[in-house]
């Protein structure tokens, strides 16, 4: 190893008292924007792809279970990201994610976008373990604050992308979506070296105990899927919606935007105010304000509508930092296992049931699917109490 490398191997494994690394975490979290946006794009363009297909609306769920299923696979990249250590799984991913998403205006038949499909998933699956466990260690003593800075980066990917691809598409068609490719491939080789290397985890370390942990593990399983599924539907569905409304491509990607753009504050502040009250009242609070947000929004119309799809995308997205951490204090001993059950196994179930959700649409219509998706988010709320609670500083 380089004595560059090893410096940097060096900061990644800080003490937890040392101050914030601002600029990498920057350049990390550029790198969230660029995978997560490209891993989510989809939505906003949804309706464009079936209909240049010639296939149903009631494919919507298939197709965006093919996309999220693969997420499930952080639980073995995390698994191996710890083993072998570095920082190649994070250039792998967000090279793989946007070439592969590059491909979603290139197919020409279901038998080419599904494998696709599948493809982004698994990079991004590779991603995220390896990226969120140097995230953690660059936070130094702002774990909360500074996993929320990072999650920011993913958070604006999956809501402006799905308005730009829109824009693409409106403007010159799908099959010039590989321009948004490119920022990833430059990216990559620029950040390189700024990179966390993150140190192997030596054969003989303390051994993964199972049964301890298999408890905390499946409530937080439970709650990431029942969030990760209002999230998933909400992003799906609403731009159906808006479509059977007689609303163009770009009016429903704007839906998404608001939700996940404004939802940045959900991130930042949620991982913040977890920093001084703790997890628990976050994960209730949060679950349960965005239920009656979801439900709010089912009952209004009008300008109102946009205003409190800002306040869901807040709500929902106050937990997520605070998900990962959880899961990466459950294994102390894997980290990278940890925040890949938090987040990957929990989106790959939660993506097997969107799935379900989309013969749920079919038969009943999409306004049905998204009050069960309030019941969803309400019973979240009530798993969340089961969760560790954590301290109040130390909890970030």
């Amino acid at each position: 190893m380089s004595t560059s490398q090893s410096t940097l191997s060096a900061t990644l494994q800080t003490d937890a008292t040392a101050g914030p690394q601002y600029q990498r975490l920057a350049g990390l979290s550029w790198l969230h924007f660029l995978n997560d946006g490209s891993a989510n794009y989809l939505p906003g363009i949804l309706p464009a792809v079936l209909i240049a297909l010639h296939q149903d609306v009631a494919l919507a769920g298939g197709l965006m279970s093919a996309l999220l299923v693969g997420q499930a696979l952080q639980v073995f990249s995390g698994w191996f990201a710890d083993r072998i250590g570095g920082r190649l799984f994070i250039v792998i991913g967000v090279l793989g994610t946007s070439l592969a998403a590059a491909m979603i205006g290139l197919a020409p038949s279901m038998w080419v976008l599904i494998p696709a499909l599948i493809v982004i998933g698994i990079s991004s699956a590779l991603f995220h373990p390896q990226a969120l466990a140097g995230a953690r260690a660059l936070s130094g003593d702002r774990r909360g604050f500074g996993m929320s800075l990072f999650l920011v980066g993913g958070e604006l990917g999956r809501g402006i992308w799905p308005l730009i691809a829109s824009l693409v598409v409106v403007y010159w068609g799908l099959h010039y979506l590989w321009l948004l490719a490119l920022p990833a491939l430059f990216s990559a080789a620029f950040l390189w070296r700024q990179l966390p290397i993150q140190k192997p985890r030596h054969a003989e370390a303390k051994p993964i105990v199972w049964r301890e942990h298999i408890g905390p593990m499946s409530t937080l399983v439970g709650f990431s899927l029942l969030r990760a599924l209002t999230i998933f539907g909400v992003v799906t569905f609403l731009p159906i919606l808006w479509h059977e409304r007689g609303y163009d491509l770009t009016q429903g990607a704007e839906l998404i935007t608001v939700l996940l753009v404004v939802g940045i504050i959900g991130n930042i502040g949620g991982g913040h105010l977890s920093d001084r009250i703790g997890r628990r009242a976050v994960l209730l609070g949060s679950s349960l304000f965005g239920a009656l947000l979801l439900a709010a929004f089912l009952l209004s119309s009008g300008a109102w509508q946009m205003v409190i799809l800002g306040l869901l995308g807040i709500a929902l997205f106050a937990s997520l930092p605070l998900g990962v951490l959880i899961g990466q204090d459950i294994f102390p001993e894997n980290r990278s296992l940890g925040s890949g059950i938090a987040l990957g196994l929990s989106n790959g179930l939660a993506a097997v049931a969107l799935a379900a959700l989309g013969f749920v649409q079919a038969a009943h219509g999409v306004d049905y699917v998204l009050w069960l998706l309030v019941g969803a988010i309400t019973l979240a709320g009530f798993v969340s109490l089961a969760l560790p609670a954590g301290t109040r500083k130390a909890a970030g």
